[in-house]
Parts: structure tokens; C-alpha cells; sequence
């Protein structure tokens, strides 16, 4: 039992180990640190056209790796971040950026996420107001059966007294 046990953590401790030694780890060599910043930014905030929802910095699929050489070889021949951008866009449809422009074609992409939170605020303001109308109601109509039981009671304690006092004189007369 403690074998298989001990079997079982070294292998598991081997699948972590083995895990890390596939990652990829691209060095390249950056003509100045404002390239190597460039490109950072570049290759995050550009999507994988493969994996649907990484960026290229996170992506290991070949083309991300293909265009982490591409965005590297545009940067070194001295093209600016736009260019670069409308390259992939041209190449691989707006799909590639994660932050799209604000255009006819993505007002949706852009506008939908505050409408959806706008429409759900007001659906939970008009569930809690008819919420609370509803307590307020039923608040009324407990007090107002309180009050209707009250005087039932009432009533039905004269109604007893009268009752027994009516015995106790048809008693005490016979």
C-alpha cells in the first residue's frame, strides 16, 4: 500500500516536472529595450486566429508562433504598431484584435455589454419594488385580520360571559 502509494506521487511529481519542460520559452535578440516593449504589447493584444480565445504572448500553436516571428521581423525592419496591426487585419480579418475599432460593423461588440447591465439593474429594481409592494400588502392585511381577529375574540368573550351569566340566573332561578 505505501509502494503503491509512493509510485503514485513520484509519478505525479514526473507529469509536473515533464509539463514545465514542454513550454515554450522564444528568446530573441531585441535591437533596443523599446522593441522588446513594443512587441510585448503586440503579441498580447493581438488574438491567435486558431485558438479562439488567447492571445499570441499565450498561444503555442504554430501559426501563433508564425506570427510572433513575423510581428519580430516587421518590428526589426522598422515598421510602426499600426502597420503592423493592419497587416494581420488584412491578412486575418479584425477577429485578430482584441479590442476592435468602434465602427457600424462592432457597435454591438462594444455597446451590448452595458445594455445587457443597464437591462439587468432595471429587471432587479422592478423585482425588489414589487417585492416590497407585495410585503406591504401583506403587512396591511396581516394587521388588518389582527384587527378583525381582535375583535372576533371580543366579541366571542361577551358573547361567553353573556352565555354563562344567562346560565347562572336560568340556574339559580330554578
Amino acid at each position: 500500500m505505501l509502494k503503491g502509494m509512493l509510485n503514485y506521487i513520484i509519478f505525479m511529481q514526473l507529469l509536473v516536472i515533464s509539463g514545465s519542460a514542454l513550454s515554450v520559452v522564444e528568446v530573441k535578440g531585441f535591437s533596443s529595450e523599446q522593441m522588446r516593449e513594443r512587441y510585448h504589447v503586440l503579441v498580447t493584444e493581438l488574438r491567435c486566429p486558431k485558438c479562439q480565445n488567447q492571445n499570441l504572448a499565450d498561444s503555442n500553436s504554430p501559426i501563433s508562433v508564425d506570427l510572433r516571428e513575423e510581428i519580430f521581423r516587421m518590428l526589426e525592419e522598422g515598421k510602426n504598431d499600426q502597420e503592423i496591426i493592419d497587416f494581420l487585419v488584412a491578412r486575418y480579418g479584425e477577429f485578430v484584435m482584441y479590442r476592435p475599432p468602434v465602427k457600424k460593423t462592432t457597435l454591438m461588440l462594444w455597446f451590448m455589454p452595458g445594455m445587457l447591465l443597464l437591462a439587468g439593474l432595471v429587471i432587479l429594481l422592478s423585482v425588489r419594488r414589487r417585492h416590497a409592494g407585495v410585503t406591504a400588502t401583506v403587512a396591511a392585511l396581516a394587521v388588518d385580520e389582527q384587527a378583525r381577529l381582535t375583535k372576533l375574540l371580543r366579541d366571542d368573550s361577551h358573547d361567553q360571559s353573556d352565555v354563562s351569566g344567562e346560565n347562572s340566573t336560568d340556574g339559580e332561578g330554578k
